[in-house]
């Protein structure tokens, strides 16, 4: 019998479906693009695009393509998405430098990054933009607090993506726990 590639766990996050009404995107066909594309196994959370899977890695070369061309193909939507490992998403998570406790957690998002901005492109961003907002830079991604909430923020996607020549996703932080909580037990089925 032949053995089985080793699979490790990782997270398709997606930008802008499902939102507002529009670039609708139902998660069940969407888990059955990433099944067809050989991963296994496959978990959705919530509406707004959040993957989670094993796949082997070779098959990660290529993916976010194959999934984003077969989106735009089969739904006619142009989807960026953004991959993490689920060790990337940990690590992430624990250098999350806001405090829960003083902020809701709704009011905590990470900006995932597409591509890795240059010192440059970080130092370009503007501290000062939208008081009380803040921000943290890390390595692929930005931690923002937004205290009061973000919808009258000049603190957002459109000036991040700007700034930083690239595209990015947001998630909050009670979304990261729940996707990170989603890949850890798929990790455990794959281990066994």
């Amino acid at each position: 019998m032949a053995r089985r590639a080793k699979r490790t766990t990782h997270a398709a996050l997606l930008r802008g479906i499902n939102v507002g009404g529009k670039n609708r995107l139902q998660m069940k066909p969407l888990a059955q693009l990433f099944a067809d594309a050989g991963c296994d196994p496959v978990r959705t959370y919530i509406q707004s695009g959040n993957v989670v899977f094993g796949a082997e890695r070779a098959a990660m070369r290529t993916l976010a393509a194959d999934i984003s061309a077969a989106i735009e193909r089969d739904h006619g939507l142009r989807v960026p998405l953004i991959m993490r490992t689920l060790e990337q998403l940990r690590e992430v998570r624990a250098g999350f430098p806001f405090d829960p406790q003083r902020v809701e957690p709704k009011h905590l998002y990470v900006a995932f990054l597409r591509d890795k901005p240059s010192a440059t492109q970080l130092a370009a961003l503007d501290p000062e933009r939208s008081p009380p907002d803040t921000f943290v830079t890390g390595t692929q991604h930005l931690y923002i607090c937004f205290p009061s909430g973000s919808g009258r923020s000049k603190l957002d996607a459109p000036y991040i993506d700007r700034t930083l020549g690239t595209i990015s996703t947001w998630r909050n932080l009670r979304t990261l726990e729940k996707v990170i909580a989603l890949g850890d037990a798929i990790e455990a089925e794959l281990a066994s």
